[in-house]
């Protein structure tokens, strides 16, 4: 089952189940993923609909820190409870030692010198790694074990 059928799958649980906070969020993601089809004019792979669903939930955390600084907890609950919701459709999280290893292959892939190589590693990084490891954290990893070189 594609991911985005299981999103269509959630949807309609979601609306037997009357719960309308899930429904508007999957509803939200399957706009934004209806969205990207309408301008590329293509249908989406699983690949193309978790970095989707990976902007969204970099929206709903941008949201909740700007909310929790003004002090406004009920728009913080309802972002939370979105991005609850969004993180379903993620895979599962590489562990710490898992990324360590896909970037040292990487660098040995991308015969990286230093870190003015730091660009190939990453681009190969980010097709290995979207959505299954938070990519600010690989780059800082990237960029220390260059550095060390």
């Amino acid at each position: 089952m594609s991911l985005k059928d299981r999103i269509n799958d959630d949807m309609k649980v979601a609306m037997r189940a009357r719960d309308s906070e899930r429904l508007a969020t999957i509803r939200l993601l399957l706009a934004a993923i209806k969205q990207r089809e309408v301008d590329e004019r293509t249908t989406l792979d699983d690949t193309a609909i978790v970095t989707i669903v990976d902007k969204l939930i970099k929206q709903r955390k941008d949201s909740i820190s700007q909310f929790q600084s003004a002090g406004r907890e009920d728009l913080v609950a309802k972002e939370s409870a979105e991005l609850v919701v969004l993180q379903q459709y993620m895979p599962a999280q590489l562990s710490a030692a898992d990324v360590a290893a896909q970037v040292q292959d990487a660098i040995a892939q991308a015969g990286a010198a230093g870190p003015q190589d730091m660009g190939k590693v990453m681009t190969l990084l980010k097709g290995r790694l979207a959505g299954r490891a938070d990519m600010t954290a690989v780059s800082a990893q990237v960029k220390a074990a260059l550095s060390a070189k």
